[in-house]
Parts: C-alpha cells; structure tokens; sequence
C-alpha cells in the first residue's frame, strides 16, 4: 500500500516529537512550521522524569543531544533566601530512576529536528486550514501547494488556528492573571548548583543551570494583562534587585543583554478541557490541546507524552509494514486511523486536565500577595517532610504510561 503521510501544523517541541515517532513508526512526515527559519534564541526547558522516559521510548537521548545539566539539588525559596523545602536530585532519581535535566530550548529543538529526514520540515509555511470532509485531508498552507494527507497532528500552539475553526463553541483561553518574564544568561562565574524558584508576594524567579554555564531565568508578577514596561531588564531589577543571592548577580547579567532576549508572555491555560482531542483525522496536542500554566514544569513536558502515545496508537507505515513488535498484530487497513485517535483522547484527555488544573492551583499558592496568606503558605511548605513532597510528585513522574 502507499507510504501512509502525515502533516504535522508546528516545529515545537510536541510537533517534533510527533515527528519524530511517526517517521519511526514507518510514516512520511511533513512539518509545517510558521516561523521563516529555526529559532537561534530562546529559554529554557525542564524535562521531568515523565518525559525522559517517554522520550526513550522512541529512542531519543535527550542528555546526549543537548549535553544536559543535571541540578544538584532543587527547591523553593523566600525572597530573603531561606529554603521553604529542597530535595536532592539523587533521591529523585532514585525514586523514578531517572534524574529531571535542564536544557536550552534552542538546543533541544535542533536536537529533535536533526533526528528527522533532511526536507522534513517546511519552515516559513503556516497552515491556514485543514479541509477534513473527505476520509483524506487537505492541509492548506499559504506558502502552497496543499498537502493531502492520512492524519494532520495540530501542534500549532497556545493560540491554535485549527483548534479555533474545529472547535468554535470551546470558550478559548483564560487569563491566569500573570505576566512571565524568561532569559538565558552566561554566568559560569557563579556556579549555582541548584534549581530553585523563590516566591515573594504576587511574585516568583526562577533559576536553572545549564550545562554550558548558562542559566535558564523566569519570572513571574501578579499585572492586568497586557501590561509591559519600556525596558524588561529595568523592571526586572527593580522587581527582584534586592531579593536574595544570586538574584542580583543574575539580574546585573540581564541587564547586559539585548532587550529582544528578554521575553515577556502573559501567562494563559485553555478555560476548559477540549470535548476531544481529535475531529476526524486531525490530532491535537500539547499547548493546542490543553494549555497549562507552566508552574509544574509540565507543558512541554505533556506535549511530549501526547506526541509518543499518539504515534503508538496509529497503525504503523507502509515502510515497516504491520511487523512493529506489541503494534504487529494490527491491521494495516487505513480505517485503524480514526479508530487510533479516539483511542488516543481516551488515553490522553484526562491526564492532561488533570495536570492543568494541579497547575492551575500551584500558580495560585505562588501568586498570592496578601502577607498573611503567603506566610501561611511559607509555613505549610516548610512542614511538609520532603518524602511526602516527593510522594505528591508521583502520579506525575511516574504517570506516563504507552496503551497496550
């Protein structure tokens, strides 16, 4: 039978992912990315336990491709730099076999394109619309021509076009009443072993040691929306310049950069959960299927387990036959497509709300303001004994799991 195609609307993370085990899978992919060219600039992304493992499973190293720093330990903290709670990456990694790693978002985007076909992905070609009225969709494109295709995986972000246009009565995206700041700075100088976020009053920062000496900061304020000074870096400063070391050493790195790499994003969730994660032959996943805020450090994180569960459920491509292992029993009819992707809402749609709306709430113990309120939450974290932290963490880190 012909080699069975896949369009995939997005190069981030999830987009790549899916990319990458649908072309293992026996599929010929073709990504469709809006941006002209890949992205030379950027954050920095966490990758949890969760998503190592999911990312193994279609043979991916994420600490090989990106040479990833592995924090000594990690935690929260007040502004004035006493530690509210901090576990020692060894005792997660002895508890999910795995350690979380750091790495530039840059980095590991290229990473995940390298491990792709050369001409796999289009950049400069966004995708306009999805005609799915047959049992082959068009991808439209406004760079042309329009690509037929077997499944379409909308992986086209937070502000998803197709998601829009197949789901016009879902109420969108909900404010979550902050704005976020992200930088990566070079400070090798300061040799910070830990992964920290320190919380203020309405306020948060964020460090993150990469393994080239950088450091991956965030930070978040309690604004309307739409709120933005004349110079991040000022703001910046004037927010968090007189909380604990190495915040100040940090912000002076800051202020030394371009005012373009400083980003400034309002920080947004989908209001509810999709009906479904699919409508015909099209898939969405991660940000497009149910953005979270990013407190738990799971968007991309979710994005990646969407993108392996996906490929796993689909039949397998016309290069590798039905001859896949535990998939090697299925059959090879075209019509096992729609079937895959209710298999895959049932999979993935719960989980997914599940850890929006847990991130829904940590973001709210962060972002609260009155004094009383945000000693008491200091003084519950503090009490908290760290085997129990860790306990919590389980139905995340060791929530992946492939259907069989």
């Amino acid at each position: 039978m012909p080699e069975r195609h896949a369009v995939v609307a997005g190069a981030g993370i999830g987009g790549l992912t899916a990319a990458i085990a649908l072309h293992r899978r026996g599929w010929h992919v073709t990504v469709c990315e809006r941006a002209p060219e890949a992205p030379v600039t950027g954050a920095g992304i966490g990758l949890a336990p969760n998503a190592l493992r999911a990312l193994d499973t279609i043979g991916v190293d994420a600490v090989r491709a990106t040479g990833s720093a592995i924090p000594v330990t990690m935690g929260v903290r007040r502004s004035a730099g006493q530690w509210l709670t901090r576990t020692g990456t060894a005792d997660m990694a002895a508890r999910y076999g795995i350690a979380p790693i750091a790495v530039p978002r840059p980095a590991f985007t290229a990473a995940l394109a390298a491990a792709l076909p050369p001409g796999t992905i289009r950049y400069g070609t966004a995708v306009t619309a999805v005609d799915d009225a047959g049992n082959r969709p068009i991808v439209r494109t406004e760079a042309g021509p329009d690509l037929p295709a077997d499944l379409v995986v909308a992986a086209d972000g937070i502000h998803s076009p197709l998601r829009r246009a197949h789901f016009p009565g879902h109420p969108g995206l909900n404010y979550l009443g902050e704005t976020a700041w992200r930088a990566l700075v070079d400070a090798p100088d300061l040799r910070i072993p830990a992964m920290s976020e320190t919380w203020g009053r309405g306020q948060r920062f964020g460090v993150t040691p990469l393994s080239d000496g950088r450091y991956y900061l965030y930070a978040t304020a309690v604004v309307p929306a739409g709120t933005r000074s004349a110079d991040a870096r000022a703001e910046l400063r004037e927010r968090f310049g007189t909380w604990h070391d190495p915040i100040p050493a940090l912000l002076d790195r800051v202020g030394r950069l371009d005012p373009a790499d400083v980003l400034q994003n309002d920080l947004y969730e989908l209001a509810a959960p999709l009906p479904r994660l699919h409508h015909g032959r099209i898939a969405w996943l991660g940000d497009a299927a149910h953005a979270m805020a990013p407190n738990l450090g799971q968007g991309g994180c979710q994005a990646i387990e969407d993108a392996v569960v996906l490929a796993h459920l689909l039949p397998a491509g016309s290069r590798v036959g039905g001859a896949g292992g535990a998939d090697g029993d299925r059959t090879d009819s075209a019509d096992c497509v729609p079937a895959a992707l209710a298999a895959y809402t049932a999979a993935r749609r719960d989980r997914t709300d599940a850890v929006r709306l847990r991130a829904r709430r940590v973001g709210r113990l962060g972002a609260l303001r009155h004094p009383l309120a945000a000693a008491a939450r200091d003084l519950a974290v503090r009490a908290t004994p760290t085997r129990l932290a860790l306990r919590g963490m389980d139905d995340l880190f060791n929530g992946f799991r492939l259907p069989g």
